[in-house]
């Protein structure tokens, strides 16, 4: 069997399962059992608590969890991990939904994801100690409007297939700050009030709305999505289901993590879409 290892170095999330457990414990007895959700894909010290608000709110009881990441441009191809399984620090390794993603492959024109990144594999430890008996699929779509109708198409698939699946997709907020090259209202709390209350907040309106066209131009225009190609793809999958619109279940930043107020920092929100 052809496993998937870490590419993220200490620090993203424990590798200890003692301390996974102690951390996402307090989530365990969450009973939302939503269809889809959306995520933060930092460290766990800055977004894990509010990463896991997210996670836990899935139907625990899935055959598959489909996990979106994206750090892809417009334009690119979907990307899908190709080894037989995923390895965790939680003991056996997830398996890939191998017929589930043959399927999408071929219709979606995918190609191997290769590539180093945070997207997917620093969810994956919540995804493993909520659902564990789930298979796993793995892949990042691009910051285009075709991923909302790639969402589509793994309702579609997952249909066809008989596939009870969960789709959690992962993107952080406004990147702001020297270190993001992004400071449009300078530094210290003024910009932080601004990130929150403007610039995420119309983001996270746009996703609430159900409108695939405004989140890209959010992201685009403003800033405020690293990986928009997720999001959108858990809202076609929403929308193929005819889910209820997403909804809104933590906001913070890294900035909350911190004693004093940093000169960047990033902004966070889950989501949840009910069946």
């Amino acid at each position: 069997m052809n496993f998937r290892e870490s590419c993220l170095p200490p620090g993203w999330y424990p590798r200890n399962p003692d301390e996974i457990s102690r951390f996402l414990s307090p989530f365990a007895e969450a009973v939302d059992s939503v269809s889809a959700a959306i995520a933060p894909h930092a460290g766990w010290f800055y977004s894990g608590k509010i990463a896991a608000r997210a996670v836990s709110a899935l139907d625990r009881k899935a055959d598959t969890a489909v996990v979106i990441g994206g750090h892809l441009p417009d334009g690119y191809p979907p990307l899908f991990a190709m080894e037989d399984a995923v390895n965790t620090p939680l003991g056996d390794a997830m398996t890939i939904d191998a017929e589930l993603r043959e399927t999408l492959y071929k219709s979606l024109k995918g190609r191997s994801d290769q590539y180093p990144d945070n997207t997917v594999e620093v969810l994956l430890p919540m995804v493993r100690f909520f659902m564990p008996n789930a298979r796993l699929l793995w892949i990042r779509l691009p910051a285009d409007i075709s991923s909302f109708d790639a969402g589509k198409t793994i309702a579609a698939a997952a249909k066809e297939l008989g596939r009870k699946i969960v789709v959690l997709a992962s993107t952080d907020l406004t990147h702001y700050g020297p270190n993001y090259r992004y400071t449009p209202k300078g530094r210290g709390p003024q910009a932080l009030k601004w990130v929150k209350e403007v610039n995420d907040r119309k983001f996270i309106e746009a996703v609430e709305a159900g409108d695939p066209a405004l989140v890209l131009e959010r992201a685009e225009s403003d800033l405020s999505s690293c990986s928009a190609g997720a999001v959108l793809g858990a809202m076609g999958y929403a929308s193929a289901i005819n889910s209820g619109p997403a909804r809104l279940l933590e906001y913070g930043t890294s900035a909350d993590a911190t004693a004093e107020l940093p000169d960047s920092f990033v902004g966070y929100a889950a989501f949840a879409m009910s069946k």
